[in-house]
């Protein structure tokens, strides 16, 4: 069975009704990213960073995969597929995807700020200042914030390396270092990128770009891919 590596960014899940820090009607807007999702704002001011947090989750539970979401689920009939996402959702895993790879972290989960390994999932709750991890320190969101590492990324790129089919999807390759993983595939894997601005790359080879959004997209991909293999 070939390996197929789904790489999904936030275009996947704005279908859902999940805005990002980029869209200027989202939540983002009523907050200045340096405030609320570095490290150093953490400090500063960590019940603003719950708070803006603990809305985001809200708005996580009460949003529904989408159509994008189940045809990707269903690619596991055909293929041996890995998601590796940017987005920090459980839309992926409540659509049926057995084998996921957050980079950023999960809304859906706290850990630690002090001991990083510490993660605990939240059911549905909020953190707030005063919940404490067993070793007693404040729990934060276990979320990748602009500044920090994303200890996935090395795993990632194993994964991409071994794809024998590249799907990327939602996402316009902006954000490092995740926007680098196209290049650790191989040159002779089929890549297909479904993003409505999506920008030329002009060192990709095999590469077949469809400039559409996720739900309209990601069929016209598989279909490209049925004709294919």
């Amino acid at each position: 069975m070939q390996k197929l590596v789904v790489l999904s960014g936030a275009g996947v899940s704005a279908e859902s009704g999940l805005k990002t820090f980029r869209d200027s009607d989202g939540l983002w807007e009523e907050y200045d990213v340096m405030e609320v999702a570095t490290p150093e704002a953490w400090n500063a001011n960590p019940t603003l960073v719950l708070d803006f947090y603990n809305k985001r989750r809200e708005q996580v539970l009460n949003a529904q995969p989408n159509s994008a979401h189940a045809d990707i689920a269903g690619l596991d009939k055909k293929y041996d597929v890995t998601v590796i996402t940017q987005n920090i959702d459980d839309l992926h895993e409540r659509s049926g995807s057995k084998n996921v790879l957050h980079l950023h972290g999960q809304i859906t989960q706290s850990r630690s700020s002090v001991h990083e390994n510490l993660i605990y999932e939240l059911n549905g709750g909020q953190i707030k200042i005063g919940d404490l991890c067993e070793s007693g320190a404040q729990l934060r969101p276990n979320i990748v914030w602009f500044g920090e590492e994303v200890p996935n990324i090395s795993i990632a790129q194993e994964i991409v390396s071994q794809a024998d089919i590249l799907l990327i999807v939602g996402t316009s390759l902006n954000v490092y270092p995740a926007a680098g993983l196209i290049h650790c595939a191989d040159f002779r894997v089929k890549k297909i990128i479904v993003d409505p601005k999506y920008v030329h790359l002009t060192d990709i080879e095999n590469l077949e770009v469809i400039k559409e959004k996720a739900t309209i997209g990601i069929p016209m991909a598989i279909q490209s891919l049925n004709s294919q293999f």
